[in-house]
């Protein structure tokens, strides 16, 4: 991370300590004020009229009801909770990836936020990457040891619309970027002994390559060498290719 990019995360760091300290202040009166509430409940000389018995509970934050606890008139005991409250102009992005995936991400990495229900993706950052792992089992059934990543936004809340609390998104996470790459798909790779091949085809005829390749995900794969700009490969060769057999397109 350059020395930019480190003075900005300590930026948003020291301001997000700051509005905490502030909200801390602002529970503190609020605790203040129940507790000068339950005092008034437990004196004996409490007036009697019922008015004189409602006490309004004010928020401690500007926001949203997100979600009612407790929608019917009852009695309830002391610290139960009734309203869950939040600002959803203020959110944040969790990302469960596998823990393999994780040590690769760094804080100030660039995050594509997609499939949310807009129209184009979210620009965000990553902010931190919990230093714990949790099981979780996937849809297949198999166990998987999973890391959460906690995303910022990095655009104003105009370009999200109404997403709000829990909702869903997808996310891309850059590890890597480069300009000018030389690239083929990783389908098109195989090992050829020690090393990675392709096979490129050349006036009709298809040609191994042992070739160095260098990051990749699932799909691409960066060549270094042993391949040149444009060349037509073959993806997902069958065992009936060799080297000089004669192919044709379709």
């Amino acid at each position: 991370m350059g020395v930019r990019s480190h003075c900005r995360l300590e930026e948003r760091t020291t301001a997000e300590e700051l509005k905490s300290a502030q909200f801390a202040v602002q529970i503190a009166d609020y605790e203040l004020e129940l507790a000068k509430a339950a005092l008034l409940r437990t004196n004996l000389e409490s007036p009697t009229s019922a008015d004189a018995w409602h006490f309004p509970i004010f928020s401690p934050i500007n926001g949203r009801v997100l979600r009612v606890f407790q929608e019917s008139s009852m009695v309830v005991p002391a610290g139960a909770p009734l309203l869950e409250l939040g600002d959803p102009g203020d959110l944040e992005v969790e990302v469960d990836v596998l823990s393999a995936d994780a040590v690769k991400i760094r804080p100030g990495a660039k995050v594509f936020l997609e499939h949310w229900g807009g129209d184009v993706p979210l620009l965000g950052r990553v902010r931190v990457v919990e230093p714990a792992g949790f099981l979780k089992i996937s849809a297949l059934g198999v166990e998987e040891q999973r890391v959460n990543v906690i995303v910022d936004f990095a655009e104003p809340p105009e370009k999200r619309g109404s997403l709000g609390d829990a909702y869903r998104v997808e996310a891309r996470i850059v590890v890597w970027e480069g300009a000018n790459v030389l690239k083929v798909p990783s389908g098109a790779l195989f090992r050829e002994d020690a090393d990675w091949a392709v096979f490129a085809v050349k006036n009709n005829k298809a040609r191994l390559h042992r070739v160095t390749i260098g990051h990749r995900n699932d799909l691409e794969a960066k060549v270094v060498e042993g391949l040149t700009e444009n060349a037509e490969v073959i993806v997902h060769p069958s065992d009936k290719i060799q080297d000089g057999i004669r192919v044709k397109l379709r």
